[in-house]
């Protein structure tokens, strides 16, 4: 439709008129294979989802479950499964389903909606959907960045690990992690575009930043393995599919410089009783979603220390890295050779109960992203996507006798997967016995002495001397 001013741009509302705009065959059969494909990527139909959703061990949680609910209706096996373009099956399968529904839709249709001019309410609920999709899941994800938990700065140990031992996802996290304060930028970022997509004022530049934002988190992780290319991808989906009519508009308006009429319908909400309860419903779930999920997240990271890495404290200022000057093993003494299987090469004491020693050994590596935990020792984001024949212990203290206790890290424990949903465990774990009970002295400040056995078999005596080891990098000045 033309304007009379010519370049004038303003929209005109279709209020409870769904009627008056004539939708074609094919704006109808798109508009069917988008209703179908959007219900099926947002609405769970996973009986484990509800199963984790209704047994959430706080209204955190059960927040949390909504908010991060992703599509599963198969998962492939394979390396591309997980990383690559098989990881994008689900889509595929929700794609099928919905040309098939809409076909059937449209034969239907052809019989039982002759007189039915257009979808204008149905897109309209529609886009709603994505919208607050969008809104939920993105701001539950910024928030792991505003308060920065996803990345965390990088241990002592990851320091010193040299690139080529690295997985590649991990050199991305460490170099975000290392930026704190770029991290929450890129939280308050993610935040502020999911609230702007609850009002439909703001859809368009709400859509806009989210598309760029998530499109640029989607291509890294997809280069590096980060494992959330399809979450992310996700959202730059739907918020490319809210900008198309107003891409279509403005190609119209500075291309093809014609006059411009957005037509959107909206909803009437004409009595007070109805507005009220728009209104209400409408506050309550930006206030449940921004306020007091916020608020939620600072206090499971902050107060219940549901974290990625380890808060027991270590043995007092025994944090660094320490050369293995002398090793026995058996009580013989095992010359230093990088290409020994048994003898240490290096250790290194974080500023936690956490002690790595590296040696001429594979260990399992492990590809997770280091989910965040209650307990100290299934927090493993510090060994997440690291080889090099490290192997990280997890130790508790006991300064009066001397003595280490000390547990493997990278061993799978009943539990971690209900951890780290926030469901409620099934059942109470027995105490974890330590894998290890080490003696050990300190001479001095710089010399820690090691006595005990090595996976309860071989008896070794380790004397470790501190190495004077500077970094370029300033240590994270965020607490927790």
């Amino acid at each position: 439709m033309l304007l009379t001013a010519p370049g004038a741009i303003r929209e005109k509302k279709l209020v409870s008129r769904p009627g008056s705009e004539v939708w074609t065959s094919s704006e109808k059969f798109l508009f069917r294979v988008l209703f179908v494909f959007v219900i099926l990527l947002v609405i769970p139909y996973e009986s484990n989802f509800y199963v984790r959703l209704f047994n959430s061990r706080s209204f955190f949680w059960y927040l949390s479950s909504l908010a991060g609910y992703r599509p599963n209706f198969y998962t492939l096996q394979t390396e591309s499964g997980r990383w690559g373009l098989g990881s994008y099956l689900n889509w595929a399968i929700a794609g099928g389903i919905a040309l098939a529904v809409a076909l059937l839709w449209t034969l239907i249709a052809q019989k039982t909606e002759r007189k039915r001019t257009n979808y204008n309410v149905l897109y309209y609920w529609t886009r709603v959907v994505m919208r607050y999709r969008i809104a939920v899941g993105l701001i539950a994800f910024g928030f792991l960045k505003v308060y920065p938990m996803q990345m965390p700065f990088p241990s002592l140990s990851n320091l010193l690990t040299d690139l080529g031992e690295y997985n590649t996802y991990k050199i991305y996290w460490q170099h975000v992690g290392i930026a704190i304060w770029y991290e929450i930028l890129l939280g308050w970022v993610e935040v502020i575009g999911g609230i702007l997509m609850f009002f439909r004022a703001t859809t368009f530049i709400g859509a806009l930043i989210n598309a760029g934002v998530l499109f640029n988190i989607a291509h890294a992780n997809f280069a590096y393995d980060g494992g959330v290319h399809v979450y992310s991808s996700f959202f730059v989906l739907f918020s490319v599919i809210l900008l198309i009519p107003y891409v279509i508009d403005l190609y119209r308006l500075f291309v093809q410089q014609r006059d411009v009429v957005p037509r959107r319908y909206v909803p009437a909400f004409n009595t007070p009783r109805k507005r009220g309860l728009y209104f209400a419903a409408k506050a309550s779930v930006v206030i449940l979603f921004t306020v007091v999920y916020g608020i939620l997240r600072y206090d499971v990271h902050y107060n219940e220390k549901y974290l990625k890495e380890p808060v027991n404290p270590g043995l007092s200022n025994a944090a660094g890295l320490y050369n293995v000057s002398e090793f026995r093993l058996n009580g013989n003494t095992l010359p230093y050779n990088p290409l020994d299987s048994v003898r240490w090469q290096n250790v290194v004491f974080e500023t936690w109960g956490t002690m790595i020693y590296k040696v001429n050994k594979a260990f399992p590596v492990s590809l997770n992203n280091g989910t965040p935990n209650l307990q100290n020792v299934q927090r493993s984001y510090e060994l997440a996507g690291i080889a090099g024949g490290r192997r990280f212990l997890y130790y508790e203290a006991d300064t009066s006798k001397q003595v280490l206790y000390l547990k493997d890290k990278s061993q799978k424990r009943g539990g971690d997967e209900e951890a780290a949903r926030g469901t409620a465990p099934v059942k109470k774990q027995a105490p974890e016995k330590p894998l290890f009970t080490w003696r050990y002295e300190r001479p001095d400040a710089g010399r820690i002495i090691l006595h005990g056995r090595l996976d309860n078999k071989d008896s070794i005596d380790v004397i470790l001397d501190r190495v004077d080891r500077k970094f370029a990098i300033q240590t994270s000045r965020i607490q927790y």
